[in-house]
């Protein structure tokens, strides 16, 4: 019974940690200019929305005293895309130099921030749980370390192209 109190306390800071970070990627939505930014942020969204829609189910089952079952929730999250091709990466970064950099620097840098905070967390919540309780935060923290690779790579070419960029006339 402790086990399931623990658990609760665990899913509940995960299922609000992912909606804080679905509301910061729409409220960046606003701050892009850069098209296949936006697209990529509605697609991180939409992944978002699924990982809410799967600790919500396990925390529904918990909650009514039923014990988690990984079978029932497994199909519940979309497969991680894989966000540009390579030449979609190209073109990505070329309008984000052509546009203002410094918010998008900002913005990857506090989605990559978020998204390895998540990850890091349900690692190591899966270190101190067992059963399907260990492989739900597993997979929750495989999708999210996803979603940090994505975004470290870009702050970090981001960050590069703009340290080379001549300032002053």
């Amino acid at each position: 019974m402790e086990q399931d109190k623990t658990l609760i306390k665990i899913f509940e800071y995960a299922l609000n940690q992912e909606e804080t970070g679905k509301s910061f990627f729409e409220a960046s939505i606003q701050r892009m200019g850069v098209g296949a930014a936006v697209d990529a942020f509605k697609r991180l969204i939409k992944e978002e929305e699924s990982h809410i829609r799967f600790i919500s189910h396990i925390l529904e089952e918990l909650k009514k005293g039923e014990k988690l079952s990984i079978e029932a929730v497994k199909d519940m999250v979309l497969p991680p895309t894989n966000y540009f091709d390579q030449r979609a990466k190209q073109e990505f970064l070329e309008q984000c130099i052509e546009g203002s950099m410094v918010p998008d620097i900002t913005v990857f840098n506090t989605a990559w921030l978020i998204e390895k905070d998540l990850s890091d967390f349900y690692k190591s919540m899966a270190d101190k749980t067992t059963g399907d309780a260990k492989e739900a935060l597993l997979m929750l923290s495989r999708w999210e370390k996803g979603h940090e690779q994505f975004f470290r790579e870009y702050r970090d070419k981001l960050q590069e192209v703009y340290s080379k960029m001549p300032w002053g006339g």
